[in-house]
């Protein structure tokens, strides 16, 4: 059955996006800024993320969403955990974030599972590529996280274990899905990786923090999470409008 969007609520998804887009300019600008008035500024703007984002992702009223959806929107819910705990500086603020969006990134992969590609195989490009990152990456970071303090080896090492199966888990999607859809979500798991290994950069090979990178972390992260959530969007969408 075609999911028809109301008037209002099309109205509503716009200025979600809007909203959205300039929350994420504005974020990343202060991150990249090393002034306090800067920091005190995101303890508004980042917090904003994660709900723009999900109206802006709502391609149908509260209740007619999919389970693509409403994983995807506990994925988000659980980003928004991270984005707060992350504003903190302490090692507690920091595990408390890597736990939040690792529960983010277990969210995206049932959501991504609910529409896998029953043919896809773990030797496919998309899976060999995320276990060939994981390889590259997270031994390094986990080592370097463990010369920081022992106890942040274990959670860095399986944080990056979850990050590239989430990834390679968006490269298995069904092909009965859009490409536009498909290749939105790719695009934006991509940039979800590259945002948290400049992250890990930033915290644990750095002797001390770069505001450019900082900013980076967040343009990159805001970006991917946008193109997954637009790509889930696309996907609900014209998947409905098709049956």
């Amino acid at each position: 059955m075609r999911r028809t969007l109301m008037p209002e609520h099309r109205k509503n998804r716009r200025h979600a996006k809007v909203a959205y887009a300039a929350l994420a300019v504005t974020d990343s600008l202060l991150a990249a800024s090393n002034k306090k008035a800067a920091r005190r500024a995101r303890l508004l703007t980042k917090p904003l993320l994660m709900p723009a984002l999900n109206m802006a992702m709502r391609s149908g009223p509260t209740g007619t969403q999919g389970r693509l959806e409403v994983r995807t929107s506990l994925a988000q819910a659980f980003s928004w955990g991270g984005d707060v705990a992350l504003l903190g500086k302490s090692e507690p603020s920091f595990l408390a974030g890597v736990a939040s969006f690792f529960g983010a990134h277990v969210s995206y992969i049932a959501a991504f599972s609910t529409a896998r590609n029953r043919e896809a195989q773990a030797t496919d490009l998309g899976p060999k590529a995320a276990a060939a990152t994981w390889l590259a990456l997270a031994p390094l970071m986990a080592t370097a996280a463990g010369k920081k303090d022992p106890k942040l080896r274990l959670p860095v090492a399986a944080y990056g274990g979850i990050l590239a199966t989430m990834f390679a888990t968006s490269t298995m999607l069904d092909h009965s899905l859009p490409q536009s859809a498909r290749s939105k979500i790719v695009a934006g798991t991509s940039l979800f990786l590259l945002s948290d290994s400049l992250l890990g950069i930033q915290e644990f090979l750095r002797r001390t923090p770069s505001p450019l990178l900082e900013g980076s972390v967040m343009a990159t992260y805001t970006a991917g999470q946008w193109l997954i959530a637009d790509g889930v969007a696309t996907a609900a969408t014209l998947t409905s409008a098709r049956d």
